[in-house]
């Protein structure tokens, strides 16, 4: 007679991230000290990173690709998720409203957080975008990756519209 097997096969458990609210991997883990994700959505944008650097020889899109993943992740009020909100939101008004190549949004953003640290706290919106990081995995080469990444930044960045004069305003005490 035929042996069974009675191993289950269970499902991997998800939650959602406390950032973004996409449906992650539930487990342990590390995140990041000011960046507000679960462990889960944490993993997937070091991967996300591994891809862009390995793969991607390190792209344009990867500015914003960690601006819209750090405001899409806000944290919670402290001197350093303060600042790196700031900064990250400042990166996104650079990019997609004033169109600065990444290298010189880049090296703006460099002074933004050296010259300037009166920054406060931004109450992040109710919905910070209808795109998670979910929507980015899985490009198959990099014009995928590439477009995947601008529309998520541009429905992140649109999320954020209630502080576009104050971050406009930022922008405008760097120089």
């Amino acid at each position: 007679m035929p042996r069974k097997n009675n191993r289950k096969i269970t499902e991997p458990k998800l939650e959602p991230c406390v950032g973004c609210g996409a449906q992650v991997l539930k487990k342990q883990g590390p995140t990041h000290e000011f960046i507000g994700a679960s462990p889960g959505c944490w993993e997937l944008f070091g991967q996300l990173l591994a891809k862009e650097y390995e793969e991607y020889n390190y792209p344009p899109v990867h500015r914003l690709t960690v601006d819209t993943y750090a405001v899409q992740h806000p944290g919670s009020p402290s001197k350093k998720s303060i600042q790196s909100v700031a900064i990250h939101l400042i990166g996104l008004h650079l990019t997609l409203d004033l169109n600065y190549e990444a290298h010189h949004a880049t090296q703006i953003l460099g002074q933004a957080a050296e010259t300037f640290t009166e920054y406060h706290w931004l109450e992040p919106p109710p919905s910070l975008g209808s795109l998670t990081i979910l929507d980015v995995q899985g490009a198959a080469n990099i014009k995928e990756h590439t477009d995947r990444v601008h529309i998520w930044a541009h429905t992140v960045w649109q999320a954020w519209q209630p502080h576009h004069e104050q971050i406009r305003a930022w922008k405008e005490l760097v120089r």
